[in-house]
């Protein structure tokens, strides 16, 4: 009966709310493998997703049931409360490999509805409670990368309306809250990005403060990137798109060159991190939040290089593919090796 004490699920109770970033990650590598041809692996990938999926549902309501107190403080906390909007992007992401993978069109929709439901009640509860909270940090302390994921949410949104606009005939409404949702997002961008690049270069940077959730900085312009391709090919067929096309290309050009000028500088302070304290490789959780940014900028590439057809660009989906692969599975031996051993540790306990 120990089991059901607070004091034996220390992992239940501390559990990052961000964890559905796993689940986020493996979707869209298994998006883009599919996108390039791997099929094999896309399936794969889509199966390990599934399992994903579901399990973490399954411990973040059996924490809400055991722990209340800890998810309400994580809810309403500047530094893990928007940890809690990677379920909107897995469901977005889930619903986006079940139009690519199966053109499972009805599932599709059900996720849609979900994650809208989801993106309404999280987005609204959490900045009304770091709004109203009388006790906030600092800048430095309160703002990482991590805010991001408002970003990836919400585009997690276009993303999937889109695709299923181009299934229901260029439907008018769906058109109109892609668009509608991807313009939030770039708003949202432009206010966050410059919260957080004003913390990189006018306060003291620690190592320890560059933390993986970082890449969502690179991260949340490629699915802006992804939106904005997919609202441009539906613009081809689209009476309602069409003549915003031009504004369109610009834009998802706009984001993928600031996702890309992101992309180096994240690589030399994360050398910079890890030279200067010598910090060992092991699993975090947080590492999903660098995997999902490969995976998705693959992705997004790949459809602005058809949307816009700019095929020069050709190689360079195929070598972040490669990347989002070998982060992923780095990522996943990880894991294994640190459940392993978690449970060797109950198999031998110390007392």
């Amino acid at each position: 009966m120990s089991v059901w004490k607070s004091d034996a699920l220390p992992w239940l109770e501390n559990l990052s709310p961000s964890y559905f970033a796993m689940a986020m990650a493996t979707g869209i590598v298994s998006i883009g493998c599919q996108l390039l041809g791997l099929r094999p692996v896309a399936i794969a990938l889509f199966a390990v997703n599934i399992a994903t999926y579901v399990v973490l549902w399954v411990l973040d309501l059996w924490r809400v049931v055991r722990f209340p107190r800890h998810v309400l403080a994580d809810l309403v906390s500047h530094r893990r409360g928007l940890g809690f909007l990677t379920i909107v992007a897995a469901t977005g992401v889930l619903g986006a490999e079940m139009v690519i993978l199966w053109h499972a069109f009805t599932i599709a929709t059900i996720l849609l509805g979900f994650a809208g439901v989801l993106w309404v009640g999280l987005t609204y509860a959490i900045f009304a409670a770091l709004t109203i909270d009388r006790e906030k940090p600092s800048l430095a302390e309160g703002i990482s990368g991590t805010w991001l994921l408002a970003v990836v949410a919400t585009q997690s949104i276009a993303v999937l309306t889109a695709l299923l606009a181009a299934h229901w005939g260029q439907s008018l409404q769906a058109n109109f809250i892609a668009l509608s949702m991807w313009l939030w997002g770039g708003m949202l961008y432009i206010w966050l990005i410059s919260l957080i690049f004003y913390r990189y270069t006018f306060f003291t940077l620690e190592p320890d403060d560059l933390t993986p959730p970082y890449w969502i900085n690179m991260g949340a312009m490629a699915i802006s990137t992804l939106a904005g391709s997919l609202l441009v090919e539906n613009g081809l067929h689209s009476s309602f798109l069409h003549p915003l096309r031009p504004f369109l290309e610009g834009f998802t050009v706009l984001y993928w060159a600031t996702g890309t000028w992101w992309i180096p500088i994240i690589v030399i302070l994360g050398v910079w991190r890890f030279g200067y304290r010598r910090l060992p490789f092991e699993y975090d959780p947080q590492y999903w939040s660098a995997v999902f940014p490969l995976g998705m900028y693959t992705v997004a590439t790949y459809r602005m290089i058809e949307a816009l057809d700019l095929h020069f660009l050709d190689l360079v989906p195929k070598v972040f593919l490669g990347l989002a692969l070998f982060a992923w599975l780095a990522t996943f031996l990880g894991l294994l090796w640190t459940l392993g051993r978690g449970l060797g540790n109950v198999g031998h306990p110390s007392d």
